[in-house]
């Protein structure tokens, strides 16, 4: 038909910032932009209608500054191909680091925050620099040294970590407004989440970020073409604990009190788990893989109490073995999805998007 305007049938690219643009469309754009406004309307509207979303808050908090952590932990594990069992670790160093410049220094906690990430990134390139050099098990082997290590260290460096006893953390404060409650701190996890996010969203489609992904895919041929293994390695060490670092602050600020009780080799298992389901090398599978570690022992908590007084709990014991059902439920879900969805919820959640965007032809 003369005049009729056609659309063009596939996906056309023809240049390289096309091909590596975040949104692959529009409204994919306007989806996460009103994701992030409606996430900012919760305070508001929890305290203008009455509706006590602490709770809500709370549990977003928590995926916020473990998400941000577990982003660096796939950086280095999912884009770089660099396994690593001590991530708690850089995470309880950020913790500690921001409250010592915080109470020994009069550094306020706005800055605290991301120096706190940086100390960490130095003590991730210590580590970084001799598992630059290795792979594979004795990798694994160097960074479960480093949990020890640091571990240890925050139990002894009173100085540092207030040793056995903890270390109190000031809440997070600007121009001497408190952020000391979860519908004012929240904004405070969002707005790091979203910049956090976005810069590793740009970091992939630099020049080093591909490098760090050529390191993962095939390092003998990334080295052929010139690319410096022991830097991007270690780089790579550095950029995951700088995320840890900024991740483990947030922490220390909201509960107002760190402890080294908390920062084990479970907890490091625990964030392999988060990037395992949501899916390696994948930004936005990271929170989802997040967010559904977070939420699993709530469920859990809620399926006990749904099945309470039942010939199940009579059986299993679940009120007295819940924190037992818990490990082992997170230990279940991640080998399941190792062997039915290894390329976790972000390859799902393209797979029901490709459906949806074909269908009725979707075959």
């Amino acid at each position: 038909m003369a005049g009729a305007a056609f659309r063009p049938a596939g996906d056309y690219r023809s240049s390289y910032a096309a091909d590596t643009r975040i949104f692959d469309t529009a409204a994919g754009r306007w989806w996460c932009l009103g994701a992030v406004a409606a996430l900012c309307l919760l305070p508001v509207v929890s305290e203008t209608t009455g509706f006590d979303l602490k709770y809500e808050l709370s549990l977003l908090i928590q995926i916020g500054y473990l998400g941000i952590a577990a982003l660096g932990l796939n950086i280095l594990v999912g884009f770089t191909g660099q396994i690593s069992i001590g991530h708690a670790a850089f995470f309880g160093f950020g913790a500690f680091a921001s409250p010592f410049l915080n109470n020994n220094f009069g550094i306020p906690v706005f800055f605290a925050v991301p120096l706190a990430g940086v100390m960490a990134t130095a003590a991730g390139m210590l580590f970084g620099i001799p598992a630059a050099r290795l792979k594979g098990l004795y990798l694994a082997i160097a960074t479960l040294a480093a949990q020890f290590i640091l571990q240890d260290f925050f139990g002894r460096a009173d100085w540092f970590s207030g040793g056995t006893h903890g270390a109190p953390a000031a809440p997070f404060t600007v121009f001497g407004v408190a952020f000391d409650t979860d519908a004012s701190f929240f904004y405070v996890v969002l707005a790091w989440v979203v910049l956090l996010y976005l810069a590793a969203a740009n970091l992939m489609r630099t020049r080093d970020g591909r490098a760090l992904v050529a390191v993962r895919d095939h390092y003998l041929s990334a080295e052929m073409m010139g690319i410096n293994l022991t830097k991007y390695r270690t780089m790579s060490f550095g950029i995951s604990a700088f995320y840890a670092g900024i991740g483990g602050a947030l922490y220390a600020h909201y509960l107002g009190f760190v402890s080294v009780e908390g920062f084990t080799i479970l907890f490091s298992i625990q964030f392999l788990g988060m990037i395992i389901i949501g899916g390696l090398g994948s930004i936005m599978g990271t929170l989802m893989g997040t967010a559904f570690m977070v939420l699993l022992p709530e469920v859990m908590d809620g399926l006990t109490g749904t099945l309470a007084g039942t010939r199940i709990d009579l059986a299993l014991g679940l009120k007295e073995n819940l924190a037992y059902l818990r490990e082992v439920a997170i230990g279940v879900t991640i080998i399941l999805f190792l062997v039915f969805e290894p390329d976790g919820l972000a390859h799902r959640w393209r797979q029901i998007k490709a459906y949806w965007k074909l269908y009725p032809f979707s075959y």
